[in-house]
């Protein structure tokens, strides 16, 4: 049995998914290696994966020139790129898929960040990427936006799982996990086989200690710095617990429903000053996903101390951290929502690049 550290932590309940994909990856083999050597079992992409991938351009010029010969714009060839590399990595992840029930070898591609407002956008472009990607172990990615939840119920109704991203307060999160359940009910209703539904709630990290770490050093209090981020990830996994031991929930685990898993996401730190597996090491909890960028994930590989709980121990003094934050007179809320605006805003300008960049390759494809 491999005792490095990813395996370890695979073996105390978290499951590692990559939060990288590109053509190269698919076709070198390196996400089989993954899978073999650093216990990976699922991948996560977003609008800014997929502008860097396809700005390196490796393994997507064949493809681009069929596009532009077919005169495809860069939208649409957009959609046929990513659709493709998340439909080949499904089939890779496919063995994981099985052996895990569903819960694992999981992909996930998101809907155009420009919808993150609009529900009825999204739901459309929802269900075509579902229809596109045509593997059961896809998952669509949604933003947690307020229209966003309705749209999540809508799409989970739909028989489809979901990835609900840009998670930031407790508050939100427990809309998410209640816009879930509805959507499961709702699925039972239309008369889909809902043990075959699976989501995920991406309950982002290292981006709160950005905000919330630049406040406390304006309020004076530098020594609550590298706190804030832990301290509300670790009490959103107490949320995770409170909403699925209800009686509500039993009855729909009973016809077969699949719990939504916390996933910690944005879990590479930010500041250098800080350990650079600290987001990994420090949340460690059954039934939980972290999706890591690589440089994370290796440093967990080299040098990481993986204990065997570090979430469920620590709730009394996260409850302390948030309050003398607190009473430094920072706002988590107010930082929290601005990170959602934030987040949301920076997928678009990602997402603007990542057209650029396609319109530039078909035009050059010509």
């Amino acid at each position: 049995m491999s005792t490095n550290p990813l395996a370890q932590l695979s073996a105390n309940g978290v499951s590692i998914w990559l939060d990288d994909l590109s053509r190269s990856r698919i076709v070198s083999g390196n996400l089989k290696d993954l899978i073999a050597n650093r216990s990976v079992c699922g991948v996560t992409t977003n609008p800014t994966i997929f502008a860097g991938a396809l700005a390196k351009g490796e393994g997507y010029q064949a493809q681009v020139a069929e596009l532009a010969a077919a005169g495809a714009d860069a939208t649409s060839a957009i959609f046929a790129i990513t659709t493709k590399d998340v439909a080949d990595a499904c089939d890779i992840f496919a063995g994981v898929y099985a052996s895990s029930n569903g819960f694992d070898g999981r992909v996930s591609i998101e809907v155009e960040p420009g919808l993150a407002n609009d529900a009825a956008g999204t739901i459309k472009q929802a269900k075509e990427l579902f229809a596109a990607v045509n593997r059961e172990n896809v998952m669509i990615k949604i933003p947690a936006t307020k229209p966003g939840l309705a749209a999540i119920t809508a799409v989970i109704a739909e028989g489809i799982s979901v990835n609900v991203t840009l998670i930031f307060s407790l508050a939100r999160y427990r809309e998410v996990i209640a816009a879930y359940i509805e959507g499961v009910k709702l699925a039972k209703a239309n008369g889909h086989d809902i043990s075959k539904i699976h989501s995920v709630a991406s309950f982002f990290v290292s981006r709160v200690d950005t905000e919330i770490d630049k406040r406390l050093e304006a309020a004076g209090k530098p020594e609550l710095k590298s706190k804030a981020a832990l301290a509300n990830a670790r009490l959103a996994y107490e949320v995770f617990e409170q909403e699925f031991a209800t009686a509500e929930w039993a009855e729909l685990a009973t016809a077969g429903a699949n719990v939504q898993r916390p996933l910690m996401a944005s879990t590479g730190v930010k500041d250098p000053n800080l350990l650079d597996t600290l987001y990994v090491t420090e949340l460690v909890a059954p039934e939980l996903v972290n999706t890591m960028p690589e440089k994370t994930m290796e440093a967990v590989y080299d040098h990481g101390v993986i204990p065997a709980a570090s979430i469920t121990n620590n709730y009394e003094n996260a409850r302390e951290v948030l309050a003398a934050v607190a009473a430094a007179g920072v706002s988590l809320d107010e930082a929290t929502q601005l990170l959602e605006e934030e987040g949301v805003e920076k997928f678009i300008v990602s997402w603007g690049e990542l057209v650029d960049t396609v319109d530039a390759a078909l035009k050059a494809a010509k």
